[in-house]
């Protein structure tokens, strides 16, 4: 069992949907303190609201990812709303498809600003805060897209998210004289509105290839992310962890 997350104060991006709303969720669930990041205020207050309603310490804060302005704003408000945070969900992100030889330079810097360098503008935001904090977290959302491995009409994506990486490890090497650990979820497939819009022909696929023969779960996902975050996972900084139901293993079909 991990040890408890009560009263620490937990900052997720992208949280009103998918991975990054079943990470807000698990924190809240494991009493901590969670503020819940959208780009609207109206989508961080419904997802705050619902899990006020299921007990846990949620409060809702619109900013935009893409802008260092806006992350500076962010992490001033929920600091002193909270008292300080303790740990940083870098978790928000796009993944719109486009062909490689109709991508345009807008497409291209919208998946690379919204995915890679907020989380350049999460972390220096944050920054001054988690100094002061005990024992102190960085949890970046990647993918197994990229890193691992690759999906036709998603070459930005990947990009974006091998970017992250890269990112992380130099930050966990400068970070580490101040106490702070980053590390980064590399998640599959999992089931969430983003990936129901890709149709049931592609669940099916993807289902087929996975060896655990069945999608990831956001809470799959929130419980890595919650371990990354713990006191057990002290010593651990620089990483990643795939979550995936062993589905880059094969070296071939599983048929």
């Amino acid at each position: 069992m991990l040890s408890a997350f009560e009263g620490r104060i937990v900052v997720v991006t992208g949280a009103s949907r998918g991975i990054g709303k079943g990470i807000a969720r698990r924190f809240a669930l494991s009493r901590a303190r969670v503020a819940v990041v959208a780009r609207t205020p109206e989508a961080a207050g419904a997802c705050a609201g619902e899990l006020r309603e299921e007990g846990g310490d949620a409060h809702a804060f619109a900013a935009d990812v893409r802008s260092r302005d806006s992350m500076t704003a962010l992490a001033g408000a929920v600091g002193q709303h909270f008292g300080g945070v303790d740990i940083v969900c870098a978790n928000a992100g796009i993944f719109p498809s486009s062909p490689l030889a109709d991508m345009s330079a807008h497409d291209w810097d919208e998946v690379m600003n919204t995915n890679a360098r907020s989380a350049l503008f999460t972390v220096q935001a944050f920054l001054p805060w988690l100094k002061r904090a005990r024992a102190p977290r960085i949890v970046l959302t990647s993918s197994i897209t990229g890193p691992v491995t690759g999906f036709p009409g998603w070459s930005h994506y990947a990009a974006s998210k091998a970017a992250q990486l890269g990112f992380m490890r130099t930050a966990a090497l400068e970070l580490a004289k101040d106490g702070i650990t980053v590390n980064a979820v590399l998640p599959g497939n999992i089931v969430t509105e983003g990936l129901q819009q890709m149709g049931p022909d592609y669940v099916a696929t993807m289902s087929a290839a996975i060896p655990l023969a069945r999608l990831g779960t956001v809470d799959d996902v929130a419980a890595a992310v919650l371990f990354l975050a713990s006191a057990e996972a002290s010593f651990i900084t620089g990483q990643t962890l795939i979550v995936d139901g062993g589905q880059t293993l094969p070296e071939g079909s599983l048929a």
